[in-house]
């Protein structure tokens, strides 16, 4: 995973409840980064990390992802406290995913329809990763060139949030795919399940869990480090991957009740 510099902050996303904004990178680039100083802070970034990367694996498009270093140079001269707040917080390493100029967000009454492949490779994507922000009201989809590209995780793997809990034993059923936007066309869930599985195994996850910096996985005072809170995370992806058939037919029984 490429590192960059953010070298101007360029405008708000303020659609956003975490303030993600639009930055220029070193590169020349221009990225939609998400900042360690809001919302749920590291662990947000490390949802959008991970869960990008293994539905990067899972074969959908997700705009390439980047660790983003903020100076504390960066928005020292920005009008807005609020900003300015923000970005003196996430001084170090941040995340970002590429800007895709003139996407627009999908309209699933708009259309068109994906395929039932894709709805349905997506749907299972996000039951295992338990994306709860991927709705009618808040896709999180955006068409780019007559493409789908999956946009902000940083609700998924929502267990990590209480590591002692019910749900990182990983055979949450994922109720809330209920309300998943793409439920209506996930036709072939047992199919793509089965394509998809054998992309998420020990060897990936790994590598995905390996491009986390060991500062964003220093919160948690039930791991004595880095090293055993990758560990954690490694051990609940592969119970989630065993317990596919328990969220396979919670989303099963869900899309019966739709169409």
């Amino acid at each position: 995973m490429r590192t960059v510099t953010a070298t101007r902050y360029v405008t708000p996303l303020r659609e956003g409840g975490s303030l993600p904004a639009i930055v220029e990178a070193s590169d020349d680039g221009l990225y939609v980064v998400k900042f360690r100083a809001s919302g749920h802070r590291t662990k947000a970034l490390v949802a959008e990390l991970v869960t990008g990367e293994l539905a990067r694996a899972a074969g959908l498009r997700v705009p390439e992802i980047v660790l983003v270093e903020v100076d504390s140079a960066l928005g020292r001269n920005e009008p807005d406290s609020e900003i300015r707040d923000l970005l003196k917080g996430s001084v170090g390493l941040n995340v970002a995913l590429d800007y895709l100029p003139g996407s627009i967000t999908f309209d699933p009454v708009a259309g068109p329809a994906p395929p039932a492949d894709e709805a349905s490779a997506i749907v299972w994507m996000d039951a295992f990763a338990s994306n709860i922000d991927r709705t009618a009201r808040n896709p999180n989809l955006l068409s780019w060139h007559g493409q789908l590209w999956l946009i902000d995780h940083g609700s998924s793997l929502y267990f990590h949030h209480a590591w002692g809990g019910e749900r990182a034993l990983g055979r949450d059923p994922f109720a809330a795919v209920k309300d998943h936007v793409l439920l209506r066309w996930a036709s072939r869930l047992a199919e793509t399940g089965e394509r998809i599985a054998p992309r998420l195994g020990a060897a990936t996850v790994e590598a995905v869990l390996a491009g986390i910096p060991d500062d964003w996985l220093t919160d948690e005072a039930r791991f004595a480090t880095p090293s055993a809170h990758r560990a954690a995370y490694a051990g609940y992806l592969a119970r989630r991957l065993e317990a596919a058939p328990i969220f396979l037919e919670e989303a099963r029984r869900a899309r019966d009740g739709i169409v």
